[in-house]
């Protein structure tokens, strides 16, 4: 379907045209016709599939219509993180263009100058804010925005929220709330939480699924099996076209935490400031694209790596570190961006070519989220997963949750032998090793219990012979008394014998008087 067949105005199709968009995706197909008639909504689609305009438009349209309050916030967009409300506000500048419709983004992390322009923002009455959680609840308590008037409130990236325990958050924006509103609920995955959120604060919703949880077809997935320590030398690998020789624009390297991207940043920073100076032309790409001349292929491999400028993003970086970075990776002063899982879903960048997983995601759904950024706007894409020997069994878990397996890549020879990919037998060899050390561990407990109880038992069986010993030799003493102790005992017995004469004779004398 075509965006000129939906019930949007001139001016919004203006607008996509000027944008170069002309068919809908089918998340949008679904939700525009609906939200246009003023319903309620739940849409449950796959990241990158076009979700954001999937709302947009429709509120855009409506509040350009005309007849909602002048001065007073009429649209809250919330949204779980600021990078993803910084998308958001991007798109809603594009979409709006030929639209009377004004919008400020509200997050933190920004210093005083950006909060004063929130604030005048809410005093010049803006239509829509896109907002944290945090920040909006800031912003409310100390009554800088009233949200008495608000006819449209969408939720994005739910499942996100309820993560991150945003619950309680947006339950208290939503007690801010008129009763009578339009209520949207967008999300990548629907757990239980998430229904009963929307039979919570959504009136009669139209359910709308897409592609639930899945990868893009137009994604093209590989994985590495490998040990921990090859892992760099593979991004190096990757990077100077060990892949199909293919030489990378724009590159995203997700790590597990941010302690792991500084690792990356720091030693692949190393790696590149301790290749050869080669002469080179001023566009390194280009210079890396050149055929071998004399100078051999381990210049053509230094040409190639000095074409790498990185950047990272981290949870230790300011926002405006974070904008800066951002900015210089879209315009291609930095091609790439090792970052957290703090842009799996908040970073909207057309272009990138190739995704890499440096640490397998626990969660199935973070994996389709990170390889997500890639293969957006219907263009392919790449992604490579680096698993080592203690991730075999989560990747097979991803595998059986997108529904088939992933080609494993061979390890170049030069990095080494690879470790074979057995998930069930790593996990049962983890588990016979677990139980041996554990078996071992009670072995030698149960060996020490009944080595102790052993020295009890012969200390003790030595105490009864020494009692026995003693016991005899008593025995043996009273038995052969020697003839020196013969008259002690004579005289011993004669003393009773006389005292006992004694009592008898008093006895008569009593019984006689």
């Amino acid at each position: 379907m075509f965006f000129d067949e939906l019930q949007l105005n001139d001016n919004i199709l203006d607008a996509l045209d000027a944008m170069n968009f002309s068919e809908c995706t089918p998340i949008q197909e679904l939700a525009i016709p609906p939200l246009l008639e003023g319903r309620d909504l739940v849409g449950i689609a796959q990241t990158g599939t076009g979700k954001t305009a999937a709302y947009l438009l429709p509120i855009l349209n409506k509040l350009s219509e005309g007849g909602y309050p002048q001065d007073a916030v009429n649209c809250v967009i919330m949204s779980p993180t600021r990078e993803l409300a910084q998308q958001i506000d991007q798109a809603m500048e594009g979409f709006s263009y030929f639209v009377p419709v004004s919008s400020v983004a509200v997050y933190g992390g920004n210093d005083g100058i950006h909060y004063a322009q929130e604030c005048r923002g809410f005093e010049l009455g803006a239509d829509v804010v896109i907002a944290t959680p945090g920040r909006l609840l800031s912003h409310i308590a100390v009554g800088n925005v009233d949200l008495s008037k608000v006819s449209f409130f969408v939720l994005d990236e739910a499942d996100r929220m309820l993560s991150m325990g945003f619950i309680d958050d947006i339950m208290q924006i939503v007690a801010q709330l008129p009763k009578q509103r339009q209520t949207m609920l967008f999300s990548a995955t629907m757990p239980q939480e998430i229904q009963q959120l929307a039979n919570t604060i959504l009136h009669n919703p139209v359910e709308v699924k897409v592609a639930v949880s899945k990868p893009a077809d137009n994604i093209a997935q590989f994985a590495y099996v490998c040990h921990e320590t090859q892992k760099i030398g593979l991004l190096q690998h990757l990077f100077a076209g060990g892949l199909e020789g293919r030489l990378w624009s724009r590159v995203v390297v997700f790590g597990g935490k941010k302690q792991r991207v500084k690792d990356i940043v720091r030693t692949l920073r190393r790696t590149l400031s301790a290749l050869p100076d080669v002469p080179s032309s001023s566009n390194a790409l280009n210079a890396a694209d050149a055929p071998l001349s004399a100078e051999g292929e381990g210049a053509s491999q230094a040409r190639k790596a000095r074409a790498l400028r990185i950047g990272e993003i981290h949870s230790d970086l300011s926002q405006p570190e974070r904008d800066a970075v951002m900015r210089d990776f879209r315009n291609g002063h930095v091609n790439i961006l090792v970052a957290t899982d703090i842009v799996s879903r908040g970073i909207d960048v057309d272009d990138i070519e190739l995704v890499v997983n440096f640490d397998v995601p626990r969660d199935c759904e973070d994996y389709v989220h990170r390889i997500g950024r890639t293969a957006r706007a219907g263009a392919a894409g790449t992604a490579v997963t680096l698993v080592n020997t203690d991730d075999q069994r989560s990747f097979a878990r991803i595998e059986s949750f997108i529904g088939h397996s992933v080609e494993k890549l061979p390890v170049p020879e030069a990095l080494g032998e690879a470790p074979a990919y057995e998930p069930k037998t790593k996990s049962s060899s983890s588990h016979r090793r677990r139980g041996g050390r554990d078996g071992a561990r009670k072995g030698r407990r149960r060996g020490s219990h009944e080595g102790v109880s052993s020295q009890k038992h012969a200390a003790s069986s030595k105490e009864h012979a020494a009692s026995s010993q003693k016991h005899a030799a008593t025995s043996e003493g009273k038995l052969h008394k020697p003839a020196a102790e013969a008259p002690t005992q004579a005289s011993g017995t004669s003393a009773q014998a006389s005292g006992a004469k004694k009592r008898r004779r008093r006895g008569r004398k009593h019984g006689g008087a």
